[in-house]
């Protein structure tokens, strides 16, 4: 029994990868913030063209499969292809530490934080 729309998707998927199942690096997680490096070319894939528009901004690997309605292993592997071919451009967002210097929060101011929340 075939299901109208579902079966098809795995088969794309697999298209969209070329079989792959996995990344070719573990730059990508799902905060990580990727700009493209230029504009999209004539004949690229349909995808990777799209995420060189979105990521005109840095976008987050997480709103890429978002916007793209893909899952984020597919993502992190088309991305991976981009940043090979020098494409992209991807970083880790830095901590907003605004207000405290560019220092992390105290882990011991955290902690009362924390017990004050329990005693609630």
């Amino acid at each position: 029994m075939t299901r109208p729309g579902r079966d098809e998707v795995p088969d794309r998927l697999y298209t969209l990868t070329g079989g792959r199942s996995r990344a070719d690096t573990q730059v990508f997680d799902l905060v990580t913030l990727v700009v493209g490096a230029c504009d999209p070319a004539p004949g690229m894939q349909s995808e990777h063209s799209a995420i060189l528009r979105i990521c005109r901004a840095p976008t987050a690997v997480v709103e890429l499969a978002s916007d793209l309605d893909l899952p984020v292993g597919i993502v992190r592997i088309l991305l991976s292809d981009l940043l090979a071919a020098g494409r992209i451009t991807a970083r880790h967002p830095r901590p907003d530490a605004a207000g405290a210097g560019g220092r992390l929060p105290d882990t011991d101011l955290l902690q009362q934080v924390l017990a004050g929340l329990r005693r609630l």
